[in-house]
């Protein structure tokens, strides 16, 4: 179970250690899909095989995004109205504890070398820098970062955490070395989803006011390129072959296979009812996606590239976790 505590800016919490104990996966236990339904402040768990709902349990308000923790043994669900955090099985989806008074975690992500835990506080214009040692999560820095940070990525080398401001149309660079904003720099309308392709060498922004995707030297700190996808472009996720990232385009109900060593679009998959997050499952031969506006999830067959199953979850289904899953590039 993750242990926070936030030093001197807030009062340090401990986690139900007993109920971490108590609720232990065991061997024999088939993984499920988790989704968040960030409308209705729940956690549905789905059945991959059958395709049904098995369970809906409470968590916190708007949980909106979610992380395994290094050891891949807890799922965080970071939920941003009521300033909490939930840990979940990974694999059962079972509720394992909760922690409070961590303000506004929108987006959450550990950094490659496991030594960074950041939250983006959307509403409060904040990105919080944790230093984790393996056991403990000690809050190092709550740093202003306006306008609606939302989406976090780190570069390989964890030296950097780069963040979406959705209201200042910017993205903004954190040196982890400093615990400070670097530079920022200007993008489209509504910045999103924000990932670093697999060679380092570019950013790519959702950029959900528009129907594109930027892509940005963030050496050099200069656009190169925009990809039409399509209107409300939003979210990544790698295809896992370390060459491929499908963006999901909200408004247009598609999702985009893009090329990034080329820099171009190589597909379109049509998803309905506002396709947002995704996840891809490790055989990489099914793309599960939260349809945000329908409250389903959304299974797709890779290569025919067709939806197979709609699956009823709760309102404003968001984040959603596999545990046994493809690489994230």
């Amino acid at each position: 179970m993750p242990r926070f505590s936030t030093g001197l800016l807030i009062r340090a919490l401990a986690c139900l250690a007993s109920i971490a104990m108590a609720v232990l996966s065991p061997a024999h236990a088939q993984p499920v899909v988790i989704v968040l339904n960030s409308g209705e402040a729940t956690v549905s768990t789905i059945d991959p095989k059958t395709f049904k709902e098995i369970r809906r349990q409470p968590v916190g308000k708007e949980p909106h995004h979610l992380y395994p923790t290094p050891d891949n043994k807890t799922l965080i669900v970071a939920n941003a109205v009521s300033n909490d955090m939930h840990f979940l099985d990974p694999v059962t989806g079972d509720v394992r504890g909760r922690v409070r008074n961590i303000d506004d975690p929108y987006q959450l992500a550990y950094s490659p070398d496991n030594k960074w835990f950041v939250t983006a506080a959307l509403r409060l214009d904040r990105v919080d820098l944790y230093a984790y040692d393996g056991k403990d999560h000690r809050l190092v820095k709550q740093l202003s970062v306006p306008d609606a940070p939302s989406h976090v990525w780190f570069s390989p080398d964890s030296r950097w955490v780069f963040a979406t401001l959705q209201d200042s149309n910017e993205i903004a660079a954190i040196d982890m070395n400093t615990q400070a904003v670097a530079w920022k720099l200007k993008v489209g309308l509504q910045p999103a989803g924000i990932l670093m392709t697999p060679d380092g060498k570019h950013l790519m922004v959702g950029i959900m006011g528009r129907d594109y995707v930027e892509v940005i030297d963030w050496k050099a700190r200069k656009t190169v390129a925009t990809l039409t996808t399509g209107k409300g472009a939003h979210n990544f996720r790698g295809l896992g072959d370390q060459r491929h990232v499908l963006v999901s385009n909200r408004l247009d109900n598609t999702i985009s296979i893009i090329d990034t060593v080329d820099l171009k679009v190589v597909g379109q998959i049509a998803v309905p009812g506002g396709p947002d997050c995704m996840e891809i499952t490790a055989d990489r031969k099914q793309l599960w996606v939260t349809s945000r506006f329908a409250g389903k999830v959304s299974v797709v067959d890779l290569e025919s590239r067709k939806v197979i199953q709609s699956i009823r979850v709760g309102r404003s289904p968001h984040g959603i976790y596999i545990h046994d899953r493809a690489p994230l590039l």
